[in-house]
């Protein structure tokens, strides 16, 4: 069948400003753009717009899918803004939990607390007996009480394992703060969730993004829950005919060779992407890997995930494959390692690698970046979630190449906008809010660093195009083009009018994938 577009402003997103006044739709791709008179006695439907705006497919360049649906299904602790508050809330939630049964919180942060206060877990213990295991924000540390520790096995005895920290008091026993890869000592033990829970969650994060524009998003989530083909079968339960959604499957390093050899995929829904590495931590946890010092901590630079030989061999097992790498590089040392490992065993042809997060920079890194075929996923977000705080973490006079969005893109350096939800929240919309005004909604400033500032154009693009580019796919997807894909994201009003809170207020109106409708906003007329 084919079906035209029109009726409203049709945004390509290839040049800044330009629109077409129709789009026809042949299946899942554009046949042709051009006018309603040349194109609409070539349909064999036609869907009036009325007045709203087309854009390409919104998708997010990096997110936990099945996180994200975890939290929507769980006690969210990421907006509590005071550590008297996350205490009530841990009281109500675990009320008739009792024996082993665990109780999971999700994104606390204890920057958004007047005294930023860390809990104890003698605190925890108080609230309850049974195993608890709360996620910080970041994903980078988790907090948990005696008895998660019990049975995971932690004591005064063990020894941080490579890659992580048991956070421990003056007399060595562990205050239950598990750093980086000293969470897995607790996360192990927690009893494997089943595929039918997998499913229901990865359904919920599914449907939720769709109802806010999102086509599609880059995800990780197959080095979390057990066997690789656990998530694997979530996501084959729930994208198909029936749910068309673009996920782009980040391998984690653990699962990477089994799954080049062995796992089926649905493409062009269900699609394998690059191995995921860490590289380093968080800069809230203070195991972001820094060249110097914190300065709000002398005594610690952050935390190597991986020793250099290890980072490079694990590259090279990927080139191997004839794949590329996603690295999780948030400091400006880990960057460095990071750099080495891929002009060491260079990129494949046709294989772009991807640099996750990118926030604390260099001259000569961002020099080297330049030189390289790479790609950037960026958070906007992370800008207003991290500010004013970090500048206690780096100090002023690291802060000229830090969330340096406006200086990326300048330099002609690839870069694509996402969330990393549930770390930040999956919305696009808070995402545009924060790369075009680097600020809060309801802050009065002029933002933060805001010489960084990006065009309402260059932000859209970092959600259309750049995720495209981001994957090698930029022949097909990212723009409204003639023989790309139907991806369309429509809303109520043009992003690129009024003040900046349009970008706020702006509502999804429909979701497009493949040429079919996936949401369509109650009352919505077609």
């Amino acid at each position: 069948m084919k079906v035209l577009w029109y009726g409203g402003q049709i945004y390509t997103m290839d040049t800044e400003g330009e629109t077409v006044e129709a789009v026809l739709v042949s299946g899942d791709r554009i046949e042709k753009t051009g006018t309603v008179e040349e194109l609409m006695p070539l349909c064999d439907k036609a869907i009036d717009l009325h007045g709203r705006t087309m854009y390409p497919g919104f998708v997010d360049s990096h997110l936990h899918l099945i996180q994200h649906g975890e939290k929507l299904m769980r006690s969210d602790l990421s907006k509590i803004t005071s550590s008297e508050e996350m205490k009530q809330q841990l009281i109500r939630s675990t009320e008739g939990i009792q024996g082993d049964e665990w109780f999971i919180g999700e994104g606390w942060n204890e920057n958004n607390f007047p005294d930023r206060k860390i809990f104890h877990l003698s605190e925890l213990d108080a609230i309850s007996q049974s195993p608890m295991m709360l996620k910080r924000v970041c994903r980078h540390a988790i907090l948990t009480n005696s008895r998660a520790l019990e049975l995971a096995g932690i004591t005064k005895d063990t020894e941080d394992p490579e890659g992580g920290l048991i956070v421990r008091d003056a007399n060595g026993e562990p205050t239950g703060y598990l750093l980086d890869a000293a969470q897995d000592l607790v996360a192990n033990v927690i009893p494997e969730v089943t595929v039918e829970y997998l499913t229901k969650a990865l359904k919920t994060s599914v449907d939720d993004l769709l109802k806010l524009g999102l086509t599609g998003a880059h995800t990780e989530d197959m080095g979390y829950y057990g066997h690789y083909s656990r998530p694997l079968q979530a996501f084959h339960n729930v994208i198909g005919e029936q749910l068309k959604f673009r996920a782009h499957l980040l391998l984690a390093h653990v699962a990477f060779e089994e799954m080049m050899e062995q796992a089926e995929y649905l493409e062009p829904f269900i699609e394998p992407g690059p191995m995921k590495l860490f590289a380093d931590g968080s800069i809230g946890g203070r195991t972001a890997l820094l060249s110097r010092p914190y300065t709000d901590d002398p005594s610690t630079s952050g935390v190597a995930i991986h020793s250099d030989d290890e980072l490079k061999r694990l590259v090279a097992v990927a080139r191997k494959h004839g794949e590329a790498v996603a690295i999780h590089v948030i400091g400006d040392f880990a960057m460095e390692k990071a750099l080495d490992a891929i002009e060491t065993h260079p990129t494949p042809k046709g294989k772009r690698d991807r640099l996750i997060h990118a926030m604390v920079l260099r001259e000569d890194l961002l020099e080297r970046l330049t030189r390289l075929d790479v790609a950037l996923d960026l958070q906007p977000s992370f800008v207003t979630s991290d500010f004013p705080w970090v500048v206690e973490r780096l100090g002023e006079d690291r802060l000229a190449l830090s969330y340096a969005w406006k200086t990326l893109l300048d330099a002609g350096v690839i870069c694509a906008g996402g969330s990393d939800a549930p770390i930040e929240e999956v919305d696009p919309r808070l995402g545009l809010f924060a790369a075009v005004a680097r600020r809060k909604p309801e802050d009065k400033h002029d933002g933060y660093l805001p010489e960084q500032k990006l065009s309402r154009f260059e932000a859209i693009r970092l959600y259309t195009f750049g995720c495209a580019e981001a994957i090698c796919m930029e022949h097909r997807r990212g723009l409204i083009r003639e023989g790309f894909d139907a991806d369309f994201t429509i809303f109520d009003r043009d992003l690129f009018a009024g003040p900046e809170e349009q970008l706020l207020e702006a509502n999804v109106t429909m979701t497009v994938v493949a040429g079919e409708v996936m949401y369509e906003k109650n009352g919505v007329e077609v």
